[in-house]
């Protein structure tokens, strides 16, 4: 059965698109907010409620895309709203809230043949696969040798802690993915960690600085989401995902030992 989402701020949210409660679909709900993108899971198609607020409807679509989720999306607009939707959405398809049964139906059943039918960009990774079964994942520039705990970066050894070393290739390893502060926290350190989030930005702040400022580019800030790793050869600027301070605030914290 196709797996759907619903992302919506509705106090109701069988009321944004009514014909889906009529139809033989286990829907998934999640806050209309960017800290949601992280919990799409990859096969999902995602309803966006976009009938108040078509100015976030299509910022959120915009961050999806920057996540490297090849989630195909489906805005849920009002009548007048339809009129907005175009390219620059880059969504799968449209629907207005009071569709019939039969046509929310065969939209889903459109959007599933052609996710079926053309490679998701995202599972693409170039020519890592080959690199991990020897342990070395191989990025440009940049080398993570996962047997040997090693990085090297244009040739030149990088000196990284252990949980530096870490974060790198948990990056490394989901390249575009983006990860939240607590979903880094909890798979790279193991557990909830006494440092808390804020542990995750200082050794951020310590790969960037250890990189270099022509790499550094490497370990992308998603605003208002977490961290991602972008391989240099497709393209060196983050654009608009950087944060230039808000997201980077109060990183210092007390975490003598942050290298554990």
């Amino acid at each position: 059965m196709t797996d759907l989402t619903l992302m919506t701020m509705a106090p109701r949210p069988a009321g944004v698109l009514p014909s889906l409660t009529l139809l033989s679909y286990r829907v998934r709900v999640l806050p209309m907010e960017a800290a949601s993108i992280v919990k799409l899971p990859e096969n999902t198609i995602l309803f966006l409620d976009a009938r108040d607020d078509l100015a976030n409807a299509k910022t959120l679509c915009n961050l999806i895309h920057a996540s490297g989720l090849a989630v195909p999306v489906i805005p849920v607009v009002t009548e007048g709203g339809f009129a907005a939707i175009n390219l620059q959405w880059g969504v799968a398809d449209v629907v207005v809230s009071n569709a019939s049964p039969a046509e929310v139906e065969g939209r889903l059943r459109l959007v599933s043949e052609r996710c079926r039918s053309v490679p998701s960009a995202s599972r693409t990774t170039h020519n890592t696969s080959d690199n991990e079964e020897s342990g070395r994942i191989r990025s440009g520039d940049l080398v993570v040798d996962t047997n040997g705990y090693t990085t090297t970066l244009n040739g030149e050894p990088v000196n990284l802690a252990y949980k530096e070393f870490e974060l790198l290739k948990y990056l490394v390893q989901h390249p575009h993915r983006v990860f939240t502060r607590a979903q880094l926290l909890q798979e790279v350190w193991g557990y909830d960690y006494y440092g808390g989030t804020r542990t995750v930005d200082v050794h951020v702040r310590r790969l960037r600085a250890k990189l270099g400022g022509e790499y550094e580019h490497l370990i992308g800030t998603v605003r208002n989401v977490g961290y991602r790793f972008d391989p240099p050869e497709d393209g060196a600027s983050n654009g608009d995902d950087d944060v230039q301070g808000s997201d980077d605030a109060g990183e210092e914290n007390n975490c003598a030992d942050g290298d554990a």
